[in-house]
């Protein structure tokens, strides 16, 4: 993506606050997706696509009423813009929402002149990578599919098999940029872990998103799932990775996915890690989706569709405007849903710099932590503790990425078997 200012860009987001102030709403959304993927406003229109929920999309709600149009004036308009983030309860009742509208008439004004990837400035060159270590790009081929993903490979590989984690990036962003932004392979080659970046292409999601809320890209053995599961398992077969020790992670959108993996594979999976995202279940529409992301996935903390509960770790901002923190709770209670017996254990901390946060650990008799979630306060839609060198970071926060090695490699399949 281009990282200087579209031409006629701002004039693009005029005529679709114009085509909003109409009420036709769907005319105004494909404008801005056909903007925001560097087309001009004369280009030939296309179907509204759900997955630019993520980035400047950050207020996106469902098409208003009649009695919410009516009610958009100008200067209800400015009295609804909240630049300074979530604040739940906080608005008038005379600041009726308008959805799209308020979206619009916001994105303008925040667009970066660097570009679109949750940062203004320039971003620091990739760090070199150690002698003897390689970060590469594969493809896998099965019956769901072709994925494409970048596989790093530590020079400190030790004696005998390694870990493996699995990354999912977020919406716009690709294996580069998540691995930029989050360090992940620093941390992996101080460990001695594989790690792999799945890509998702555009032909598959217009903004590069996985499909978390599509039911056919939930189960087991189909979609996407399948083709995250093929890309672990070659990845197995090609490299000296041990079977009990697999992990996967993911931002937002890819923290969704991999929530959803942990569920479909739990014998695949020795851990998850979802930072930002929603619960397995949360959606199975683009109404729903909205509706999650939101206020929350409405139901889906119920029992987890796994045979048993997979260990995860859970990241989120209370002050997340894309996706509503709730998800992060009801992330935990789906994850612990299927134990007995566990303990609960909540502590608060806070580093010199960095952003407060508060922990809780959910633990069974034996003092294994099933689930341990951390609520960064203060903190929007960013991987915590990431660099400014990937997209979507939050360089204030406690850093999720040493956190989740850490949790990872307390944990390992019962069985060694994959």
């Amino acid at each position: 993506m281009s990282r200087t200012r579209p031409t006629g860009l701002l004039s693009g987001m005029d005529e679709a606050a114009r085509l909003t102030r109409a009420g036709r709403l769907a005319e105004a959304t494909s404008l801005v997706q056909r903007l925001l993927r560097g087309e001009g406003a004369a280009a030939t229109a296309t179907p509204p696509d759900p997955t630019i929920l993520e980035g400047e999309f950050e207020r996106l709600d469902a098409a208003p009423g009649p009695e919410a149009r009516s009610a958009a004036s100008d200067s209800a308009a400015r009295n609804r813009d909240r630049p300074d983030g979530w604040s739940p309860g906080a608005r008038s009742k005379k600041a009726v929402r308008t959805g799209l509208g308020e979206t619009l008439r916001g994105l303008a004004a925040r667009l970066r002149p660097m570009g679109l990837h949750g940062t203004g400035a320039p971003r620091p060159a990739a760090e070199p990578l150690p002698d003897g270590a390689s970060f590469v790009t594969e493809s896998f081929s099965g019956a769901s599919g072709t994925r494409a993903y970048k596989l790093y490979v530590p020079a400190n590989r030790g004696d005998g098999p390694r870990p493996l984690v699995v990354m999912l990036h977020g919406c716009t962003q690709s294996p580069d940029d998540f691995a930029a932004g989050t360090r992940m392979n620093a941390f992996a080659e101080r460990h001695g872990v594989f790690v792999a970046y799945p890509e998702q292409p555009a032909s598959a999601n217009a903004q590069r998103c996985w499909n978390w809320f599509k039911p056919e890209d939930q189960r087991r053995s189909q979609g996407e799932p399948d083709l995250l599961a093929g890309i672990t398992r070659r990845i197995l077969r090609d490299h000296p990775v041990d079977p009990g020790r697999v992990y996967i992670a993911g931002l937002s959108a890819g923290g969704a996915a991999a929530a959803i993996m942990g569920e479909a594979y739990p014998d695949l999976y020795a851990a998850v890690g979802v930072h930002s995202g929603l619960p397995a279940g949360a959606a199975h529409d683009l109404p729903s989706a909205l509706a999650a992301m939101r206020q929350g996935g409405s139901g889906a903390a119920g029992g987890a569709g796994a045979g048993h509960p997979v260990p995860t770790i859970v990241f989120h901002g209370d002050r997340d405007t894309v996706v509503h923190p709730q998800n992060g709770d009801r992330v935990a209670a789906r994850a612990t849903a299927a134990a007995t017996g566990l303990g609960m254990e909540v502590g608060r901390g806070e580093a010199p710099g960095r952003r407060s946060f508060s922990r809780t650990l959910h633990s069974d008799p034996s003092g294994r932590t099933l689930c341990e979630q951390w609520v960064i306060h203060g903190a929007g839609h960013a991987w915590a503790g990431g660099s400014p060198a990937g997209s979507y970071t939050d360089p204030q926060g406690p850093d999720a990425t040493a956190e989740m090695m850490r949790f990872f490699l307390e944990h390992r399949l019962g069985s060694a078997s994959a």
